[in-house]
């Protein structure tokens, strides 16, 4: 989400200095790569560069390929095989093993619904969105469609497809939206094959920190360093000051009662309680196991959060499984953290895993692939022309 931000400043950027711009999306990958799906540099007319497909190996080509698409106004799909060992170009040993497909596209800022408006408007109302990008492997050469559709909260399409085409892509778009995933899917008909990368883009993650205290800062700080929403909640007036924390959007003086009327929720909101406060942790997280979140950490000795549940518990509100499911306490990953700068380190890498579903263990650990082959599978699809 970072480098969605930055893209996007970039890219205003050049429209008041009226500069052209190209984006260069990776839109598949077969095998390994540096980058997944869904990464983006954006190119000027002067060679700038915002952003990153690869690890730095490809970026060098891709610029001139981009500049190529700029003066042409036309856009081409890019295959990078990093597969072959006895290829110096890209760089041999740095381990990328894969087929990296990329579609270069001409941005015209004419076009009030090109990607990246629509990003734009999309990400400052904090909303879920599908683009569709579709392209051709059987025709390299020729221009391809791009980013041709775009599916925003309201259930609205924006964009154009072919028409044969459209009634699947926007069913599958719909489905994407749905799952919360990006899906690939291979459109065929008698004129050939057109592969479609159907990306769901969430939300930046919102994390409120329920706690002002001078261990809040390196986890304000470090958060906003990801690109996240950060909000910082506490009943101390003399704690929760604005020059305090300066990289968070909202800094909030509130008893816990009042604390949830005040601010923004959505399914990519996250808690961390650590006002090391019983009574305010509690009355916080008894009003938070009311909401459809997907993450509360409490800081603190294991005893505590035991006492707090147990307390709710007598108070009436009997917990479900999916309630407890989502509390992580003691809050954070076994890293062996000590400082404050090492625990904001430890709890970000604990909800950065639990909303990629992921279990936080050693990369060395896992028998297989990192990324699984199963997520950039395409399906294939007939489509048949009346």
């Amino acid at each position: 989400m970072k480098e969605f931000q930055t893209i996007l400043k970039a890219y205003e950027a050049s429209l008041r200095e009226g500069r052209r711009v190209a984006l260069a999306t990776l839109v598949h990958v077969d095998g390994s790569a540096y980058r997944r799906p869904g990464a983006r540099m954006l190119v000027t007319d002067e060679g700038q560069l915002t952003g990153a497909i690869s690890g730095g190996c490809l970026e060098g080509d891709a610029l001139q390929k981009a500049l190529l698409v700029l003066a042409q106004q036309q856009s081409r799909i890019v295959t990078y095989d990093t597969t072959d060992e006895d290829d110096d170009a890209l760089g041999v040993g740095l381990g990328c093993n894969g087929i990296i497909q990329v579609l270069m596209e001409p941005i015209r800022p004419e076009d009030p619904l090109n990607q990246l408006e629509f990003l734009k408007k999309v990400m400052a109302r904090r909303q879920k969105a599908v683009l569709v990008t579709l392209f051709s492997l059987d025709h390299k050469k020729g221009t391809q469609p791009g980013t041709c559709l775009m599916l925003d909260e309201s259930g609205h399409f924006h964009g154009q497809a072919d028409p044969a085409l459209e009634p699947m892509i926007k069913e599958d778009a719909l489905a994407a939206f749905s799952m919360g995933k990006s899906l690939f899917k291979q459109y065929v008909t008698a004129d050939g094959a057109h592969t479609a990368f159907i990306e769901c883009i969430l939300p930046a993650t919102s994390l409120v920190v329920v706690g002002a205290g001078n261990d809040a800062k390196p986890l304000v700080e470090m958060a906003d360093q990801l690109g996240w929403e950060v909000r910082v909640v506490d009943g101390r007036s003399s704690h929760a000051k604005p020059d305090r924390f300066v990289s968070a959007c909202q800094v909030l003086v509130s008893k816990p009662e009042s604390v949830l009327e005040q601010l923004p929720i959505d399914r990519q909101t996250v808690f961390v309680l650590m006002t090391h406060n019983f009574l305010y942790d509690k009355a916080m997280l008894k009003a938070l196991l009311a909401l459809d979140i997907p993450y509360i950490g409490s800081l603190g000795p294991k005893k505590k959060l035991d006492r707090m549940l147990e307390e709710i518990e007598q108070e009436g509100m009997v917990l479900t499984e999916q309630q407890r499911a989502i509390i992580h306490g003691p809050v954070g990953l076994d890293i062996g953290a000590e400082t404050a700068e090492e625990i904001a380190l430890s709890i970000l890498s604990e909800i950065k895993a639990v909303l990629s579903g992921r279990a936080g263990g050693q990369l060395k650990q896992i028998n297989g692939e990192i990324h699984p082959r199963e997520e950039t599978r395409i399906e294939t699809r007939i489509v048949s022309r009346r």
